[in-house]
């Protein structure tokens, strides 16, 4: 029962705090969709299609061209108590010292949360990883110097958190960038056709919401067991706080949750300011 009450409470939190983030992805469609245009809103920032290796029954079919695409890996960690600030920021700086170790590695950002919606988990530091494409994970994973940084982390590690999925390469980053990373895990009886729809409000947010600079979603390709049953992420890109703080109640926000709620079963938030 405190488990449910608990599930409940944080369902009716997500929709105060996002009048109703559940929808975090809207429009209406009654057919598997296809992956969204390569070409990016002018204003926007690149929208990337979604892959289709996640494993749920009820998601949408879906043929992917992952030609010009990259392979994002999006890795979060909550740590012990015990452990200290120090402990902690040696573990941020391992992390940061493997784009020179690891080749394959062709991007890193990395920040510490600081969304204001409390949807994180408990989770408090971001890390985004770029590949070229899949032999460059397959390369980074087994990596010793990888392994290495396990290693460093292992003491203090309470918890993980990995997801990977094709994404566009931005043409212009910013010089400073707000990362704002939804993660959404749908209800097991959700419809297909309302999955779609989903899938196809959140490739159309960035169209209508100017304060994105950049954008780009995907389904869960990650082959590690850390996903916590999440199959999809959308990656919103913002200059500064202010242009989260106008994209949160906007209304064309507001109504691409309204879509989403039925069919969400939890969402997962995190947001960073992203350093090289």
């Amino acid at each position: 029962m405190e488990r449910h009450n608990a599930h409940q409470a944080g369902r009716l939190r997500l929709l105060g705090c996002l009048a109703v983030l559940s929808a975090c992805v809207s429009c209406t469609r009654q057919a598997p969709i296809a992956p969204p245009s390569a070409a990016p809103p002018a204003a926007a920032g690149p929208v990337s299609p979604v892959t289709a290796t996640t494993a749920q029954s009820n998601l949408p079919d879906m043929d992917i061209d992952t030609s010009g695409l990259v392979l994002r890996h999006a890795v979060f960690f909550s740590f012990k108590e015990e452990s200290s600030e120090e402990d902690v920021a040696g573990v941020a700086a391992a992390f940061a010292a493997l784009p020179s170790k690891i080749e394959e590695i062709i991007d890193f950002q990395w920040g510490v949360n600081n969304s204001p919606e409390e949807l994180d988990d408990g989770f408090t530091h971001c890390f985004l990883l770029t590949f070229k494409d899949d032999a460059g994970r397959a390369v980074y994973l087994p990596h010793a110097e990888h392994k290495a940084f396990g290693d460093v982390l292992r003491p203090h590690k309470k918890d993980v958190f990995v997801i990977d999925y094709w994404g566009t390469p931005q043409e212009s980053p910013l010089e400073t960038e707000l990362k704002h990373a939804v993660f959404l895990k749908f209800k097991e009886d959700a419809a297909t056709e309302d999955i779609a729809a989903v899938e196809e409000g959140l490739a159309e947010l960035p169209k209508k919401i100017d304060a994105i600079k950049a954008f780009e979603w995907g389904r869960n390709n990650s082959p590690e067991s850390h996903d916590d049953g999440f199959t999809h992420c959308a990656m919103v890109t913002f200059a500064d706080a202010a242009g989260r703080d106008e994209y949160l109640p906007h209304a064309d926000h507001k109504a691409f949750v309204e879509i989403l709620t039925p069919v969400l079963d939890k969402v997962r938030v995190l947001d960073f300011v992203s350093e090289k």
